[in-house]
């Protein structure tokens, strides 16, 4: 036989609810920090022993509360925030269940002490875990608000099992107020563990302030290695810092998003960063990232979670495809120096795509097999194309001062072990890696011309043929129609052997046999076997790796400083396809440093 409904006593409904809001300290943590970035502080101090589960202490200096309502604070149901059902949809505060404070009541020993304006004293009402709240007594208070947890979970002690070690979850309490702070710019915060100071953020008005507070709660790399990203558009503002692929991570542990100033996880959002980072980043790497989202109130929900986690997104394709343009449009403009890209038609070309010149006088007559333009030819194309480069006609090196507007990547110097190019900018020294450079420069052309109609073709006036193993053969089968997109025209002509008939124009003149091979092998190996976009982008990027410039290519100074000007005007050219940097800077102060002069 069933047992018979009863009702619960309100103790036992308090700690049920409170299993909602109150999972461990740093739930705690994080509804009291909500109340008082609610109650309009400017300044909040958290305080916590042994992860939180001895003593949590938040001080703010907020509004306060008055003394008449400092038990009804207490109370389930009671809130400020909102009045009616209507004011669900169009909530501008963090917090607003009116549970926080009695579930953390119902599990803790809390005391609640408050001052407002006007007050000559502040008032001060105590819990001890049950259902009694103490009568108001005067306290000495500033105006603003203190509230104290202790013991956490000290009448719930099967709860306390299921807490991890003191660094843990000092660790959550951490993150919470991290997250906090990212999205309170003119808040200072102050984090305490065991009288130790571990956070003391000043308010940050101003956007350097604010840029300095970012680099300080996600380090100095993401602040050396970042970008500020701002972008308005059909009632929508998308802005933060997004963290370029040399900061990248293994896991997604610094990407914070924030909806209308409220910290969220969501899918939505975090797809459509990863899509727009997938030219620049390996797979299973992750950028750091602080993005705000703004939009009308009634365009979300956020009351679809206890702890208001999550929200939802009226039309999230609209989202979706908003935030991915804006962070696609922000890495596209972090070109080597971020200089403007020009328009420049292919037969304009300095250097060309498919290979490098021998040879290192600019009177050099020597031509490389396939190449469309000799050398006396590029120079032409260069000196119309490009600022001249700082040397007089005998060779000699004009001092960089002296040019009226050096380029940001600077002028080639020299060329080192065959895969690095040296240039003068005028912060210091610049180090390119030619390979990575190049990759990214053909990528982008290669992408360019699939948007703009088509990759071009060139016929083969005798095919090419390529021995292949059987996977890679079916791969031919299976996904001609994909390669064809990507300007390669290629067809089975036996069980071991393939025929290349078409190839992209950009690549004339390289080894087509080696590059096709090396292409199929990695897309084999990787089994990348859809028919997406981002299948197409695949190919262009396999054939961009394989068709870049190798090491150990000697290459004149004509053509290391084409290379840098391509850099310069090409989108994401500070990084290759597969995420790392194309360039560094050595600045002079770096480079005394190094040698010590001056001291």
């Amino acid at each position: 036989m069933s047992a018979r409904i009863q009702r619960l006593p309100p103790q036992l409904v308090s700690q049920i609810a409170a299993g909602e809001v109150v999972e461990r300290p740093a739930s705690v943590v994080k509804e009291l920090l909500e109340n008082s970035l609610d109650a309009g502080a400017t300044r909040i101090t958290v305080e916590v022993e042994q992860g939180g589960v001895r003593l949590i202490r938040v001080r703010d200096n907020g509004a306060g509360i008055h003394p008449d309502d400092l038990a009804l604070a207490l109370s389930r149901h009671a809130t400020s925030k909102i009045a009616s059902f209507d004011d669900l949809h169009r909530v501008a505060s963090l917090g607003f269940r009116g549970e926080a404070l009695p579930s953390i009541a119902s599990v803790a020993r809390l005391a609640l002490t408050s001052r407002v304006a006007g007050q000559e004293t502040g008032w001060r009402v105590t819990g001890d875990g049950g259902d009694t709240i103490g009568e108001p007594l005067p306290a000495p208070h500033p105006v603003g608000t203190t509230v104290e947890a202790r013991d956490l979970f000290f009448n719930v002690p099967a709860r306390r099992k299921f807490l991890r070690g003191e660094r843990t979850e000092f660790g959550h309490i951490e993150d919470n107020l991290v997250r906090l702070a990212l999205s309170r710019f003119e808040v200072g915060f102050g984090l305490w563990h065991n009288q130790r100071a571990a956070l003391d953020l000043e308010p940050a008005p101003s956007d350097a302030d604010r840029t300095r507070r970012v680099a300080e709660l996600l380090g100095r790399e993401f602040g050396a290695a970042s970008v500020f990203l701002d972008r308005a558009d059909a009632g929508l503002r998308l802005w933060g810092w997004l963290g370029l692929p040399t900061v990248a991570r293994a896991q997604p542990d610094q990407q914070y998003f924030f909806v209308n100033g409220r910290p969220v996880r969501d899918r939505t959002l975090a797809h459509a960063v990863r899509l727009a980072f997938q030219d620049v980043l390996p797979q299973g790497r992750h950028p750091p990232l602080a993005l705000h989202l703004e939009l009308e109130p009634t365009a979300l929900d956020i009351n679809v979670h206890p702890a208001k986690h999550e929200v939802r997104f009226r039309e999230p394709a609209l989202i979706h495809a908003f935030v991915r343009q804006g962070v696609t449009a922000a890495l596209a403009a972090t070109r080597s120096g971020g200089a403007p890209a020009p328009a420049i038609r292919p037969d304009q070309r300095p250097w060309p795509a498919n290979g490098f010149i021998h040879g290192s006088g600019s009177g050099a007559q020597t031509r490389q097999p396939g190449l469309p333009l000799a050398v006396n030819e590029r120079l032409a194309a260069y000196g119309q194309l490009h600022a001249a480069s700082p040397t007089t006609g005998s060779g000699s090196a004009i001092p960089l001062d002296e040019v009226a507007e050096p380029p940001p990547l600077g002028y080639a110097l020299a060329q080192l072990h065959g895969c690095y190019v040296l240039a003068e900018n005028p912060a210091g020294l610049v180090v390119v890696d030619m390979h990575a450079a190049h990759e990214r420069i053909l990528y982008e052309r290669l992408k360019a011309a699939l948007a703009q109609g088509g990759v071009k073709t060139q016929a083969l006036l005798v095919p090419v043929t390529v021995a292949v193993g059987p996977r890679e053969r079916q791969w031919v089968e299976e996904h001609g129609a994909l390669f064809a997109q990507a300007g390669l025209d290629m067809a089975a002509l036996g069980p071991e052997t393939v025929a290349v008939r078409h190839i992209p124009a950009l690549l004339a003149g390289l080894d087509i046999a080696g590059l096709v091979r090396d292409l199929l092998a990695d897309l084999a190996a990787h089994e990348a076997s859809d028919r997406s976009e981002r299948a197409v982008l695949n190919v262009l990027a396999g054939l961009a790796c394989h068709g870049a410039v190798r090491a150990n290519r000697p290459l004149n100074l004509l053509e290391m400083n084409a290379l840098l000007r391509d850099m310069e005007r090409t989108d994401r050219g500070g990084q290759c396809n597969h995420g790392r940097p194309t360039w560094a800077q050595l600045t002079l102060a770096e480079l005394d440093r190094l040698f010590r002069r001056g001291r």
